[in-house]
């Protein structure tokens, strides 16, 4: 990001969409965008080591989980 500018600009109209519309509105907005994935991400850093370990660990996880499915759809 480049200095004080904002990336994204977000005009909120309370008369259109009521405030809890237009907050609604807003996390949508900053979903979207990845707002809060990459605010989470660079909140604390992690090496290279640690994140190819978490990787690895979430893979053997998904795997697994996949294989006691199939187990379960084979049964019925």
């Amino acid at each position: 990001m480049a200095g004080d500018e904002p990336s994204i600009k977000v005009i909120i109209e309370g008369t259109k969409y009521g405030v809890e519309g237009s907050l609604k509105k807003f996390k949508r907005l900053c979903e979207s965008a990845g707002i809060l994935k990459e605010y989470r991400k660079r909140k604390e850093f992690k090496k290279k080591s640690v994140k190819l370990k978490e990787k690895k660990e979430a893979a053997v996880n998904r795997k697994a989980k996949d294989r006691i499915k199939t187990r379960k759809m084979n049964k019925v």
